[in-house]
């Protein structure tokens, strides 16, 4: 099917499930300026944008109907899905689900989302690598905004980003928040915003550093910031963002830039 419809000059019917926050806004405002139609599917209790269909987050077998009734090819899986549901006394998980969730080895991250995808491949679903619709807003490298480090955050900063990835590595967490060398909080199923807000009940001043896993996905799970990061920061009085150059998506860049500069935190691509 997919070498015909390349010969009659057909693309494939592309759908998005969306997480939460705004990075699936940006790829489908990126994909309208190019002229495509996507298809969306929202998360009940995760997504926060209007989509064409809901699932809940315990029905993976509608989710496969609704693939197959729309004759979807192509996936895209973005924003944050929050790890911490499956563990919901409220949940009722439909069969495919709870058959899907006994074969796993552990609950991880990452062996949740691989297997969820390689679930979806063996059906004959596809999952391109989003970044040409999204490769203007990753951070870059060096100073993003006009707020120059002081010598200590720039030193915070470099040492716990070396520190960050190996913590990304273990899949534990892609955030980290330093202060003086030593490590104040490490993200796990919370979240980035509640990391910085945990860290800033221990102390100010602060650095908080982002990086992807060494061994990084872009299609999945992509390490992501935005103003509400910086809104949070600015709460938790943080001085400084680290993130990892060209694998960090920033969402509403220029706003995110220009807030930043405001709130006089530095941003650093590493």
């Amino acid at each position: 099917m997919n070498i015909l419809n390349s010969y009659l000059g057909v693309k494939p019917k592309l759908a998005l499930i969306a997480g939460k926050g705004k990075l699936p806004e940006e790829l489908l405002r990126s994909a309208k300026e190019r002229g495509e139609e996507i298809l969306t599917i929202g998360v009940e209790r995760i997504t926060d944008i209007k989509t064409d269909y809901v699932v809940p987050i315990t029905g993976l077998g509608k989710l496969l109907r609704i693939l197959e009734k729309e004759r979807v090819k192509g996936i895209f899986l973005l924003g944050k899905f929050e790890h911490r549901l499956i563990y919901s006394d409220i949940l009722r998980f439909d069969l495919t689900t709870l058959s899907f969730l006994r074969s796993l080895p552990d609950k991880r991250p990452q062996t949740l989302v691989r297997a969820f995808i390689n679930l979806l491949k063996e059906k004959g679903y596809d999952f391109p690598d989003p970044r040409p619709y999204l490769s203007h807003i990753l951070a870059g490298r060096g100073l993003l905004n006009r707020v120059e480090p002081s010598s200590d955050v720039l030193e915070d900063g470099l040492w716990g980003f070396r520190v960050a990835k190996e913590v990304a590595e273990l899949d534990v967490g892609q955030t980290l928040v330093v202060k003086d060398k030593a490590v104040v909080a490490v993200e796990a199923m919370e979240g980035t915003q509640e990391t910085i807000t945990r860290a800033g009940k221990l102390c100010g001043d602060f650095v908080v550093v982002k990086v992807a896993r060494k061994s990084q996905d872009f299609r999945i799970d992509v390490p992501t910031v935005g103003p509400e990061t910086l809104e949070v920061m600015r709460r938790s009085k943080a001085k400084a963002l680290f993130l990892e150059a060209g694998k960090v998506y920033i969402v509403e860049k220029e706003r995110f830039l220009s807030l930043a500069d405001r709130y006089k935190i530095s941003v650093w691509g590493v």
